[in-house]
C-alpha cells in the first residue's frame, strides 16, 4: 500500500461557501463585534435545533459549561464572595472519560470533581454508577454529564437518577450536537446544556457555542455575564464578576452558513462508520457501541480491540511500547501505523480519574468508591470500564471528506495490524 499523499484526518472542517455570505455581511454592516444580527439568528436556530427555549451565543462551548456550572452553583448555594467561586468546596459528580474541558469549569468555580465510572454498554456516564455515587454522598447536588463522540449515553437514566435526588444536570453535548435518543434531542436534557461549534465538530464555527435552557432568566443572566456583567446605567458599572464570553458575529456568520448541512454532515458520519463497520465485521474488534433508541451523529468512529486479542501493551504519561504478536495487535501500533501512512487516529480519551491533575480525587464504580482502584485495576483486580477502554481502544479517520476509496485503504491498514 502506497502513503496517502493528501493527509487523510481524524475530523476538519468542511466548509459549503455559504458561511463566506454572512461573514461578507458581518463585514459589510460593519457589525464585527458581538452583537448583530448573526448572533441573533444562530440561538434562535440552536435553541430550535436543541428543541430548547433559549441559546445564548458565547466564545466557546468551555465558557458555556462556565455559565451553566456558575449559574448553577449559585442556585444551589446562593452567591458567593467575590474572592470564591460558587461551588466553593463542594463535590460535584462528572463524567470520567471525557475531555476535560467538560469538567475544568467545576475547578473554576472552586468544586471538587468526584469522577463516575463509565458504562461499558454506551462509553458514556453510568446511571449505577452515580445512584451508588448519590449513596456515599447524598448532599451533592451536580451532575455534569457529557456524551462522548456523538453517541448519546443514557442521558435519560442519568437526569432521573438527578431528579431524584433533587440534583441539578449539565449536559455536556459538545459532541452530540444532532444526535438524538428515544426522538429527543442531545442538548434538551439538562437543566442547563452545552453545544459547541469547535473547528473539529460536527458543524463549525472555527470556534464558539452556545448555552441552551428553557429558563429566561438563565439566558439573561448569562448573557450579562457573557459581557463583563456591566449593569444598566449610563456609565460602567459592575456590581459582580463577569467574562468575555460572547459570541463574535464574525463567527456567528460561520455557524448561520453551516447550520443548513447539519443532517448531511451527519449522514456522511454515518457512512463513515457503517463503512467500518463492514469493513471490520470479521475482525476482532467493537466499534462505538450504539444504544437502544438513540440516532448518534456519528461525529467521530472508534474501535475497541478484545482483550485475547490485545498485544502487550505498556503507556506512561507521556510515552507508548507495545511487544508485535502475530493476530494480534493494539492501539498503539496501529496508530503508528496509520502515521507511517499519514493517516490520523487518536486514543480514546484518557479517563479524568487517570490524569495527573485528578489522581487522588475519588472515583465511583458501580462497586463504590474507588480513588486507589487505578493499580488495583491494572492487575485485573477491579472493574474500571473507562480505564479498559482507554486501554484498548482507538478514534478512526473519520474527516466526512475522507473518500470510499480512502477509507477502504486505512480500513486495510488497520487490518494488516493483526497480520
Amino acid at each position: 500500500m502506497k502513503r496517502f499523499e493528501k493527509k487523510i484526518w481524524l475530523a476538519t472542517p468542511t466548509m459549503h461557501g455559504e458561511e463566506m455570505k454572512y461573514v461578507q455581511q458581518a463585514y459589510e454592516t460593519n457589525w464585527m463585534s458581538t452583537v448583530g444580527e448573526n448572533i441573533n439568528e444562530v440561538e434562535r436556530i440552536a435553541a430550535e435545533k436543541a428543541e430548547m427555549k433559549y441559546a445564548v451565543g458565547l466564545s466557546c462551548c468551555t465558557a458555556a459549561l462556565h455559565l451553566a456550572v456558575k449559574h448553577a452553583g449559585e442556585t444551589l448555594y446562593g452567591k458567593p464572595a467575590i474572592s470564591h467561586g460558587a461551588l466553593e468546596g463542594k463535590r460535584v459528580f462528572c463524567s470520567d472519560m471525557t475531555f476535560d474541558a467538560t469538567l475544568n469549569p467545576v475547578v473554576y468555580e472552586g468544586g471538587i470533581p468526584v469522577f463516575i465510572d463509565t458504562e461499558a454498554e454506551s462509553w458514556n456516564m453510568d446511571p449505577v454508577a452515580l445512584e451508588r455515587a448519590f449513596e456515599l454522598y447524598p448532599e451533592v447536588k451536580l451532575v455534569v454529564c457529557a456524551e462522548l463522540y456523538g453517541f448519546p449515553g443514557r442521558i435519560d437514566l442519568i437526569k432521573a437518577v438527578c431528579e431524584k435526588h433533587g440534583a441539578l444536570l449539565i449536559e455536556d453535548a459538545a459532541e452530540a450536537m444532532g444526535a438524538t435518543l428515544y426522538g429527543k434531542q442531545c442538548g434538551s436534557f439538562g437543566d442547563y446544556s452545552a453545544i459547541s461549534y469547535n473547528g473539529n465538530k460536527i458543524i463549525t464555527g472555527s470556534a464558539g457555542g452556545c448555552l441552551l435552557t428553557n429558563d429566561i432568566e438563565v439566558a439573561n443572566k448569562a448573557r450579562k455575564w457573557s459581557t463583563q456583567a456591566r449593569e444598566n446605567a449610563p456609565w460602567y458599572q459592575h456590581e459582580e464578576v463577569g467574562y468575555n464570553y460572547r459570541m463574535s458575529n464574525v463567527v456567528a456568520g460561520v455557524v448561520r452558513g453551516q447550520y443548513p448541512y447539519l443532517e448531511e454532515h451527519i449522514a456522511q458520519k454515518k457512512a463513515i462508520y457503517d463503512r467500518y463497520a463492514d469493513g471490520f465485521a470479521d475482525l476482532p474488534v467493537h466499534m462505538n457501541p450504539i444504544v437502544e433508541g438513540s440516532e448518534p451523529n456519528y461525529w467521530l468512529s472508534a474501535m475497541i480491540i478484545d482483550r485475547e486479542c490485545m498485544c502487550k501493551q505498556v503507556r506512561d504519561d507521556f510515552s507508548a511500547l507495545y511487544v508485535k504478536e502475530s493476530g494480534k495487535t493494539c492501539p498503539t501500533e496501529i496508530l503508528e501505523t496509520l502515521a507511517s501512512y499519514n493517516a490520523e487516529g487518536r486514543p480514546i480519551w484518557k479517563p479524568m480519574h487517570m490524569q495527573p491533575m485528578y489522581r487522588m480525587h475519588e472515583f465511583i464504580t458501580r462497586d463504590g468508591s474507588g480513588r486507589a482502584k487505578t493499580n488495583a485495576y491494572i492487575a485485573g483486580a477491579v472493574s474500571d470500564v473507562g480505564a479498559d477502554i482507554f486501554e484498548r481502544g482507538l478514534c478512526l479517520p473519520s474527516d466526512n471528506k475522507m473518500t470510499a476509496e480512502e477509507q477502504a485503504q486505512v480500513i486495510e491498514i488497520i487490518r494488516s495490524c493483526f497480520d
